[in-house]
Formats: structure tokens, C-alpha cells, sequence
């Protein structure tokens, strides 16, 4: 099942595609597409629903992020050898943790905001991983089965705020739009192995990254392993795990973001999502 909500920020309704990839409206059957209603095993009780006979939703709407209220978004720095080899830093024996809060997710296509005295915002096309039942010392085994669905994200970053002020990559995360989420929740059945996704980021239609996710560093079964080793991860809550190699930082010389470019974020069978960027006011 792809799980999205539609409408205007703040007034999204839920929904889900067809077999002809048209949004149905939810909203009848599920109030919203929340952490408790993940966490009530809300995905399962949708497999039986006949989607065809659903409400239409015709016309052009804007997607909103496919998850309300994201509590926590747990992201993994230097998750691809290749990503560490462009930075010019050394390839983790550990997962890096840092966090964006819940403030930074949106839409898939809503405009980004370059934040004020910003010289270095710069994109990363990642895979992310919905939690959908609580998990805390989760063994490898049995950490796919916390798992609720996968969507895509675009972990963008401000290269000076994250790098070059006295530490803390949180600094150059959690500015305001810099987590896009979706266009949709794709249920983990859809996904048989999240390692065996292709991933692409174009800027202006230029293509910078183009990955899989089979060259992951440490996969998503061990991410979900390891973090509950750390704290609890909850339903709604959000890893999103690593980018591959061709972000600005990495270009020679480096490329940044500036106001009017446009970028096109896509994971095999997960979606796209496209944003303009503007400057912050």
C-alpha cells in the first residue's frame, strides 16, 4: 500500500493510491495518518479495504508529509563509504547519530527555505524508515518487524552552520523545511529488501547523486539494532539513514543551493518528490 495525506498544511486528510496510482480519500475509515494510529497496528487493519471503492480525489492537490506529528527523526551521518570518502572523514565503526526534531519535516514539494546568512545549504537524498511498533532493545532479527514502511527524504543541510561552528551537526539540520517527507508511506510488504533500492537527487536537471542503497554501511535492520540499543523508537518516529555519494559539499569545486534552483528526489519504487528553493524571510 502507498499511504499518503493530501491538502493544505495543517489540513491534510488521509489517503491512498489505487492499482492506477490515483490518491483515494481515507478519511472515512482513518482520521488521520498519526503515531497512534501507526501504532495500533493501523497499516494491518487497512489490508482489507476495497481502495477501488473509495472516494476519488480529482484535480490537483498538495501532498503533505505522510506521517502527522513526526515525533523524532533519527538520522545516520556517513552511512555510505563512498559519501565519508567525499567529505574527506573516515568510515564509521559505529552508526553517527544526530537528530532533527519534528519541526523540520513537510511535504515532499514544498519550497525550501535557504535560512538567513546561509552560504553552504546542500541536499541529501535518503532513504527513510517509519516506525510503526515501539522498539527498544530490539535484536537484528526482529527489527524489520517494527518497521511500519519506507518513504523518501531529503536530508538538507547547511554545510557552514553543521561544520564550521564549534560542532554539533545539529546546528546545520534542523533549520525550518529542511525535511521533506514523501510523497507517500510505502508499507513495508510493498518492500521486500530496503536494500535493493536505487536512489537519484537532481539540481536543475543536472543529476548529482545516483546510489542504492545496497552500498549502505550499516542496513536498515542493524539502524533499527543499534538505536534501540540507545532510545526508544517509537511509532511515527522517522531514521533517516544515510546518502550516497554527489552532495554539494563533495563537488569540486563544492556546488551549493541557491534561490530558484530546483530539485528532483526519487527512490525506486518510493516516489519523487520535487522542491523550489527560496530564501528564507
Amino acid at each position: 500500500m502507498k499511504i499518503l495525506r493530501v491538502g493544505t498544511r495543517g489540513a491534510e486528510r488521509p489517503a491512498i493510491l489505487d492499482s492506477a496510482s490515483r490518491p483515494r480519500d481515507l478519511s472515512r475509515i482513518v482520521g488521520d495518518i498519526t503515531p497512534e494510529w501507526l501504532g495500533s497496528a493501523g497499516v494491518e487493519a487497512l489490508a482489507g479495504v476495497d481502495v477501488e471503492s473509495l472516494p476519488l480525489i480529482s484535480g490537483k492537490v498538495r501532498i503533505g508529509a505522510p506521517i502527522a506529528r513526526v515525533g523524532k527523526v533519527v538520522c545516520v551521518g556517513l552511512n555510505y563509504s563512498d559519501h565519508a570518502a567525499e567529505s574527506g572523514m573516515d568510515v564509521p565503526k559505529e552508526p553517527i547519530l544526530f537528530m532533527k526534531g519534528g519541526h523540520t519535516v513537510q511535504g515532499p514539494d514544498d519550497d525550501i527555505k535557504i535560512p538567513r546568512n546561509s552560504i553552504k545549504t546542500d541536499w541529501e537524498v535518503e532513504l527513510g524508515v517509519v516506525i510503526g511498533r515501539r522498539a527498544l532493545y530490539v535484536e537484528p532479527a526482529a527489527a524489520l518487524d517494527h518497521v511500519a514502511g519506507y518513504c523518501v527524504c531529503n536530508d538538507v543541510s547547511e554545510r557552514a552552520f553543521q561544520l564550521e561552528h564549534g560542532g554539533q551537526w545539529d546546528k546545520g539540520k534542523n533549520c525550518e523545511t529542511f525535511g521533506p517527507l514523501g510523497p507517500w508511506l510505502v508499507t513495508r510488504d510493498e518492500v521486500p529488501d530496503p536494500q535493493q533500492l536505487d536512489m537519484w537527487l537532481d539540481v536543475n536537471g543536472r543529476r548529482f547523486q545516483k546510489g542504492s542503497t545496497r552500498t549502505m554501511v550499516f542496513g536498515v535492520a542493524h539502524l533499527v539494532h543499534y538505536i534501540s540499543r540507545f532510545m526508544p523508537l517509537d511509532p511515527g518516529d522517522v531514521i533517516s539513514t544515510g546518502t550516497p555519494p554527489g552532495v554539494g559539499l563533495g563537488q569540486k569545486p563544492p556546488v551549493y543551493l541557491k534561490a530558484g534552483d530546483e530539485m528532483r528526489v526519487g527512490i525506486q519504487g518510493l516516489g519523487e518528490q520535487t522542491q523550489r528553493v527560496i530564501p528564507a524571510q
